[in-house]
């Protein structure tokens, strides 16, 4: 029993240390999306990462967080490798470096299964992470690539989950149900819903609450 509690302390310190949670950002830069709209984006996101609930959720999460932008087929860039999140100051530097990112494309299809893809590669560079979570926002459906439905059985055999933020407006149709249909995947997976581009920096500071916290509940449409 001696040897069991010594065994057992001498773990702990690594376990303390692991990264609890690794989340990729990754933002539609397609087409559909103008300048105006792709600001609107990355400060919404710069800002919800300087919310104190947020960043406070990250760092106890021992958050690695990286930021992808993506359009159409081929056309994904890593554009914030993972940083690792421990501190507020770690949190500020993070939300600087996501509202300064320059955009990659601006006259390209939407290839949601590609961007997807490559924001689930990155995560065999952060084996360490006990969560490995996708936070997908976009404005249309895919028209372009590997369907994303197609990648469901594989990340959920993989651990990934993907939640979905859909920009309402752009299109016609309802873009919510298409994602809660073809894209989000996991345990506690979700779709939030952002009715314009005016309410998004709001809606992915709730998201990305909620997301960083464990959930157990089915697959859900939250507007």
């Amino acid at each position: 029993m001696r040897l069991c509690l010594v065994i057992a302390f001498c773990l702990l310190p690594a376990r303390l240390i692991a990264c609890e949670v690794a989340l990729v950002l990754s933002v539609d830069v397609s087409g559909s999306v103008d300048t105006q709209e792709y600001d609107i984006q990355m400060q919404g996101v710069a800002q919800a990462l300087r919310d104190s609930a947020v960043a406070e959720a990250l760092i106890r999460g021992r958050a690695q967080v990286a930021l992808v932008q993506w359009t159409g087929s081929s056309r994904q860039q890593v554009t914030l490798p993972w940083q690792e999140v421990r501190s507020f100051a770690d949190t500020r530097a993070l939300a600087d470096e996501v509202a300064n990112a320059p955009r990659a494309w601006r006259h390209y299809s939407t290839a949601i299964g590609e961007a997807l893809r490559v924001s689930a590669n990155l995560f065999d560079s952060v084996p360490h992470c006990l969560r490995r979570v996708i936070d997908l926002s976009g404005d249309g459906v895919s028209n372009e690539g590997v369907p994303p439905a197609v990648l469901r059985a594989d990340f959920g055999q993989r651990g990934i989950i993907v939640n979905a933020l859909a920009i309402e407006g752009a299109q016609a149709g309802d873009l919510t149900a298409y994602f809660f249909e073809n894209v989000i995947v996991g345990s506690g997976a979700f779709v939030a819903t952002a009715n314009s581009y005016a309410e998004y920096p709001d809606r992915i500071r709730q998201k990305l609450l909620r997301e960083l916290t464990k959930q157990t509940a089915g697959t859900q449409r939250v507007r």
